[in-house]
């Protein structure tokens, strides 16, 4: 339970990021945040240890692991053009194009360890953290 004003420590950091208890009205996330957590679970059960949920499994990612990260597109959105993309389009081509030039560029790691300390760290394990906060 929580409420609409109440952030986790990473969307204290990105000021522009909606709560995850933000309910209602315009820019409301809680819905399709809650709505995913399901899915979490069923990826979960079943390719079990396949699978990294970066950072609740930890802040360094296993070799040949594949990875679920939460990212905030609109962080991302406007760094290319849309080419007559909709918006889900545009937000799912910005992140995975800054993904592959920030890898390609050899700054993954850098977005995979932000600068955080040791209590930050240990919060943002249990409520989550944004890839590309720093």
């Amino acid at each position: 339970m929580g409420w609409a004003n109440e952030f986790r420590l990473c969307e204290r950091r990105a000021s522009f990021a909606k709560s995850v208890f933000h309910f209602g009205g315009r820019g409301q996330v809680a819905k399709s945040t809650h709505a995913g957590i399901p899915w979490l679970w069923h990826i979960r059960n079943q390719v079990g240890e396949r699978v990294h949920f970066w950072p609740f499994d930890g802040w360094e990612i296993p070799e040949g692991r594949s990875v679920i990260a939460e990212v905030f597109p609109s962080v991302f959105r406007n760094r290319c053009d849309s080419e007559n993309r909709t918006t889900g389009e545009q937000d799912a081509y910005a992140v995975a194009r800054w993904l592959q030039e920030t890898c390609e560029r050899g700054f993954l790691e850098r977005y995979l360890d932000p600068p955080l300390t040791d209590e930050e760290r240990k919060i943002a394990m249990l409520e989550g953290w944004m890839l590309g906060i720093m």
